[in-house]
């Protein structure tokens, strides 16, 4: 894995002797130069290491996922914001299966630094609306939850959303054995 300074500098090469190439005549070089350069362009934007974990996350693999995060050792000075966000995100994910308590820290971490597309912003919100209605703070979690929707423009996470307003509305249901609930017999002895 190459630093972000560095791509650039190794793309800034590529374009300069592109260019020189240009000049002298061997315009086929010349291509085949620009064409190299854009992979580091690339690079710079989308950082390897992140897109071969998301591919071992895509195939339920949460080891060989941690495996590819833990080779970036630095993450403040080897990725841009945005793949900072992708970094604590995928953290997220993986760690929300044992701990909700780290995992919530690296989902808040990602939305503040942002994320780009926004179903995985919509996916980051769904999952610390989860974490707070586990921990009974149902006002942040019904938030969390609507903006989540809001996010959602393709439709790709309604079932998920409409199964935790479910057991929203479950949680938060009348308890009847408290109030004016009482039994008839109680309620003819005070009137």
């Amino acid at each position: 894995m190459f630093n972000k300074i560095i791509k650039l500098i190794i793309a800034a090469g590529l374009i300069a002797l592109a260019i020189y190439q240009f000049t002298e005549g061997f315009i086929g070089n010349g291509i085949m130069f620009l064409l190299l350069s854009t992979i580091f362009i690339f690079l710079y934007f989308k950082n390897e290491i992140i897109l071969l974990a998301f591919l071992r996350l895509r195939k339920q693999d949460f080891e060989g996922a941690k495996k590819w995060l833990d080779k970036i050792k630095n993450p403040e000075a080897a990725l841009v914001k945005k793949q900072q966000g992708y970094y604590n995100y995928l953290h997220g994910l993986m760690v929300s299966q044992t701990n909700m308590n780290e995992a919530e820290k690296y989902f808040k971490k990602a939305i503040a630094l942002g994320l780009s597309m926004k179903h995985d912003l919509a996916m980051a919100k769904l999952n610390l609306a989860g974490i707070a209605f586990s921990k009974r703070r149902k006002l942040e979690a019904q938030k969390l939850l609507n903006e989540a929707q809001k996010l959602d423009k393709q439709g790709m996470l309604t079932d998920q959303i409409k199964m935790m307003k479910q057991n929203m509305k479950r949680a938060t249901g009348p308890n009847q054995h408290y109030g004016a609930g009482a039994s008839l017999r109680a309620q003819k002895r005070r009137g």
